[in-house]
């Protein structure tokens, strides 16, 4: 009898067991999963990263650039990328390609959620040219540069302001019948454009060597002093370019391997705090320089062309 007893008992236990729901059987089954959102999409010959926006319930919005210069057939733009949400499928998928040769540049996709509710997205494809391709003519050099600005110790100047501290045949005056011609090459799968430079020494022949001079130097009376590293933020001759939308920078390579970082600006006026500005006519491609302060020299020349370097502007005017 009790071997009976024990039978039953167990008999009753796998039964028990057998009716206890798996916790995750929801979540594999999707049944609580309404989402259907696009995270991330990206299309052959994009350049930057699109702008997504959910509108409401069942409808979305994108926004991408296309290099048109690369891909002129807009009837036919591969989908390269494309992340949705959890368990969410689309209508188009990865590799197939979209048609936006229509008067409005668009086009549109369903995402539907594990539950099957759907959200309708239009995509609108704006032509996208790299601005920088051409050829842009140097105009001058100017810096924002000195140790305490607070205090007056700050001021903006061209190089060629002060000659007296610049090598006579090779001083920055040199630059400003450069010209910089821009050619792209690619873009990578991030949306960077990249290309080549080429900085032509102009009709003089010559590029500064910015070499100040040893007249003017606090530190070491005599000594000639290199500031390359400050003011050959361009290469001389030709280097490539790679130009990153999404943290607004231009990266330059020299032959050499050397990298400088800075922006391409446009119109307008720059505060720099202490009433002091920096107007841009056109262009500019600026430069963030990290110089030392030197409070014993406050206020000369040294200190701002030299030593305490704050930021860097090439203005250019595009041909």
């Amino acid at each position: 009898m009790k071997i009976v007893k024990y039978i039953l008992i167990a008999v009753v236990a796998l039964a028990q067991l057998s009716c206890v729901k798996d916790p995750l059987e929801d979540v594999k089954d999707g049944g609580w999963n309404h989402e259907r959102s696009i995270l991330n999409i990206k299309f052959e010959n994009q350049v930057g990263t699109a702008t997504i926006e959910n509108i409401d319930a069942t409808t979305g919005q994108i926004t991408v650039a296309i290099n048109v210069t690369a891909i002129p057939d807009l009837s036919s733009v591969k989908l390269n990328k494309l992340e949705t949400s959890y368990q969410a499928t689309s209508s188009v998928v990865v590799g197939e390609a979209m048609n936006f040769e229509n008067n409005s540049r668009t086009a549109s996709l369903t995402v539907t959620s594990a539950t099957g509710e759907k959200r309708d997205y239009t995509i609108h494809a704006t032509e996208f040219t790299e601005s920088l391709v051409g050829t842009w003519k140097v105009n001058k050099l100017t810096i924002f540069g000195g140790t305490g600005p607070e205090y007056g110790g700050g001021a903006v100047m061209q190089l060629i302001d002060k000659p007296w501290c610049w090598s006579s045949n090779f001083g920055p005056d040199k630059e400003c019948d450069n010209s910089l011609t821009f050619t792209m090459t690619g873009i990578s799968d991030d949306g960077n454009t990249s290309g080549k430079c080429v900085n032509n020494a102009g009709a003089d022949g010559k590029y500064a060597d910015f070499i100040f001079v040893g007249s003017m130097n606090k530190d070491n009376p005599g000594v000639d002093l290199d500031l390359k590293k400050y003011y050959r933020q361009i290469p001389e001759g030709e280097s490539t370019w790679v130009r990153n939308y999404a943290a607004g920078t231009i990266t330059f390579t020299d032959a050499n391997g050397r990298v400088t970082t800075g922006s391409l600006v446009g119109p307008g006026t720059e505060n720099l705090g202490n009433g002091l500005s920096m107007t841009i006519s056109n262009n500019a491609f600026a430069f963030n320089i990290n110089g030392t302060d030197d409070w014993k020299n406050i206020y000369s020349d040294y200190d701002k062309f030299a030593k305490k370097v704050r930021r860097y502007w090439i203005s250019v005017t595009k041909s």
